[in-house]
This record gives structure tokens, C-alpha cells and sequence, in this order.
């Protein structure tokens, strides 16, 4: 039976070629690093020039994460019904738009700080989007690697999000702080050249409706709600450190920012491309639980040490080795879950995808409030971000205990 599942995806592959469907989708997780941290790189020049604190900064990235909530919750039954090529399309638009509204933040005569926050919802209903559709869109194509592609995939994340830390960090430090602007309209192009990339590419059909598994039924499954925690605590550990390491460099540190970025932040993003691309070449060789724990717990170890240390090449590590520590959290979590459930359609990654962006949502802005209001500025919002790790490893040992039971 298995020789010929394998044969059979290997004749669908041959009949139709998805190189670009993929190509798509590596570059659409790409642009969801640009909508992700972005906004973060400027953090300290809107508070500069705006005169925006850190709980508003943190709010701005509540809103991106809490957008992309709801937008894949609304669309998740609309997309298993209608097929993705329309919504992903679309998502990339809403993506160009709302990027380029915030380069216009400084020029039209508007509420600043509101302008950010409505072009910030307007690009974050297309990241949600992405969010939504490409780990299906993956998922659908007939390969017998699925984890491996899972992983690839989300390694284009990683590759974005260090592409656009060193690029803008070079852009800023040759044009300017005041030019920022020029440097958004830049990020905004990927998005308008990937809409046509989709439009056009071949995409394999969702699962019929009397085939798949409904959500009603999955929120009563245990194991499927541990999972959904499990993400959060992971969006909450990785995007937490990424979206706050380049303020904490400059404000913390006292590193210019470009040495923070670079030393830092853009470390933090190749370590994590490098975990996701080398469990993508040995996944079947490796016990993915067991590196999720041992990530676990090396990201706490992290949090606490830039929470703590004074050293300032030790903290830059503890951010670099960080991005190792996260790296299979997100996309292990949607791999042990596809598995256990794999005729559960889009809805199924679109409920985890709000899940993993409620803790990207929470976790920042709670690290952001933490250091308006505590009086121990960014070192003390870490420090309370060390609980996300915690609820991470908790949730991998439940589930791995639930695993081994079912095997």
C-alpha cells in the first residue's frame, strides 16, 4: 500500500508541475516577514520622530497579530469552500496597499499614530491571509515529504526576515532615519509582483467538503486544543524576542543599530532559517518532539540571560541562538497537528494560525506594556517573557505523551 501511495503522488507530481506554486509560496512567506518585522525596525525612529512610547509601539504589533486573528478565523470555511487562488491573490494586494499607506504616514495630514494603526490592519489582513492559505497550499501539493516541505517553507520566513533586517539597517544607515519611508514603498513591491505569480501558478484542489474533517469536531479533541496552546506560547516565545531585539540593541544595549541589527536580530533570523532548512533535509531522522523540548528549554535559557546579563555580546548571543531555539516550534507544532488530523483542510491551519498569532499578538505587547509601566524597562518585559518558553515546554511534554500513547 505504501509503494503505491508513493508511486501515485510521484504520477500526480509528473502530470502537473507545482515549481512555481512553490517558488509562490517560499516568496509569500517571505513577504510575511516583511509585514511582520517591519514595523519593528522602526520602533525607535516612530518614537523619536512621533513621540510614540513603548506600549503604543507594542499595540502596533497587538494590532498586526490580533488582524491576522480574525481575518483567518472569518475566511478559514470561505476558502475550503471557494479554493485559494482568488483569496491568496487578493492577499497580496492588501499587502501593497497598506504597506504603502504607511510610507504616506509622514506625509498626509492625518493623525499620525492613527494612520499607523489603519495602514497597519490594512497589511495585516493580507499577511493573515498568507498566514491562512500558504502552509495549505503546501500541504495540498501530492509529495510524500510533507514535513520536510513544511519545514522549507517556513525557513523562507527566516531568510525574509533576515533579508529585510540587514537591507533596511543598510538603507536607513545611507539614507537616513528621515527617509524611512522610501525604504516601506521598497518592501511593498514583492507584494505586487507575488500577486501575479499566483494568479497564474497551478494549484491543487482543497479536500472535498464530505471528506474533511469539520472544526466543530476538532475544538473536542484534547489533543487538538493543547496544539492551538501550544502555538500560542511558540508565536508568543519567537515573535516576542524578534519583534523587541532591535529596540532592546539600541535602548537597552547601547548598540548603534546596525550593529544591533546585524549582531542581533539578523543572527536571530539565520539561526532560525538554518533549524528550519536542516530538519527539512533530515526529518526522517530526527524525533521532532524531542528537539522541540530541548528548543524549549534553550529558549528560556535565552530570555533569562538577556533579561539578566550586562554583557553585551553575551546578550547579542543569547538573541542570535534564540532564533535556533524557536526555529521548529511554530512549524513543528503544524506538523505533529497535520498529522494527527489529516483530513482537516484549511480550517484546521487557519484555527492554528490565529492561535500562534494570538501569542505573537499577546506576547509583544505584554513585554511592551511591561516596560512603560513596571519601571524596569525592556529588560523587566523580558524577563516576564520567559514564561512563554515555559508554557511551550509544557505543551510539547503533554503531547508527546499523547503521541507515544496513540503509536
Amino acid at each position: 500500500m505504501s509503494q503505491f501511495k508513493t508511486q501515485n503522488t510521484q504520477a500526480l507530481a509528473q502530470e502537473i508541475s507545482y515549481q512555481s506554486t512553490i517558488n509562490a509560496c517560499y516568496l509569500g512567506n517571505f513577504i510575511q516577514a516583511i509585514v511582520i518585522n517591519l514595523p519593528a525596525l522602526l520602533f525607535v525612529i516612530f518614537r523619536e520622530t512621533f513621540n510614540l512610547n513603548y506600549q503604543q509601539l507594542g499595540f502596533l504589533v497587538f494590532i498586526n497579530f490580533t488582524t491576522q486573528i480574525a481575518v483567518d478565523l472569518i475566511f478559514s470555511g470561505i476558502v475550503d469552500k471557494y479554493g485559494f487562488r482568488r483569496f491568496v491573490v487578493a492577499a497580496h494586494i492588501s499587502v501593497f496597499i497598506g504597506l504603502t499607506l504607511f510610507g504616506l504616514v509622514p506625509i498626509l495630514p492625518y493623525d499620525t499614530y492613527t494612520l499607523l494603526v489603519i495602514s497597519t490592519v490594512i497589511f495585516s489582513c493580507g499577511g493573515g491571509i498568507l498566514e491562512l492559505l500558504l502552509s495549505p497550499i503546501v500541504n495540498s501539493i501530492p509529495t510524500d515529504e510533507k514535513a520536510s516541505a513544511m519545514a522549507i517553507l517556513h525557513s523562507f520566513y527566516a531568510w525574509g526576515q533576515f533579508t529585510v533586517i540587514v537591507l533596511t539597517a543598510l538603507l536607513l544607515s545611507l539614507l537616513g532615519n528621515s527617509l524611512w519611508y522610501l525604504i516601506v514603498f521598497m518592501w511593498s513591491i514583492p507584494a505586487l509582483i507575488n500577486s501575479y505569480l499566483f494568479f497564474v501558478a497551478p494549484l491543487a484542489p482543497p479536500l472535498e467538503e464530505n471528506l474533511r474533517q469539520k472544526s466543530r469536531d476538532l475544538i473536542k479533541i484534547p489533543f487538538f486544543l493543547v496544539a492551538i496552546a501550544t502555538i500560542a506560547f511558540s508565536g508568543a516565545t519567537e515573535v516576542s524576542i524578534a519583534q523587541w531585539s532591535s529596540a532592546f540593541a539600541e535602548q537597552v544595549l547601547h548598540l548603534p543599530k546596525i550593529t544591533g541589527d546585524f549582531g542581533g536580530i539578523a543572527m536571530f533570523a539565520i539561526f532560525l532559517g538554518v533549524g528550519r532548512v536542516i530538519y527539512g533535509k533530515y526529518s526522517n531522522k530526527i524525533d521532532l518532539t524531542k528537539i522541540m523540548i530541548l528548543g524549549a528549554i534553550l529558549a528560556f535559557l535565552c530570555y533569562i540571560t538577556l533579561a539578566l546579563s550586562t554583557i553585551k555580546i553575551l546578550s547579542l548571543m543569547a538573541i542570535a541562538i534564540g532564533g535556533l531555539a524557536v526555529s521548529l516550534l511554530w512549524p513543528g507544532t503544524l506538523v505533529l497537528t497535520s498529522e494527527r488530523f489529516p483530513m482537516a483542510g484549511a480550517s484546521m491551519f487557519a484555527i492554528m494560525a490565529a492561535g500562534g498569532d494570538l501569542g505573537a499578538a499577546l506576547g509583544p505587547w505584554l513585554i511592551g506594556s511591561v516596560a512603560e509601566l513596571s519601571g524596569f524597562g525592556l529588560r523587566g518585559g523580558v524577563f516576564l517573557g520567559s514564561i512563554f518558553p515555559i508554557g511551550t515546554l509544557l505543551c510539547i511534554l503533554w503531547m508527546k505523551r499523547e503521541i507515544r500513547k496513540n503509536n
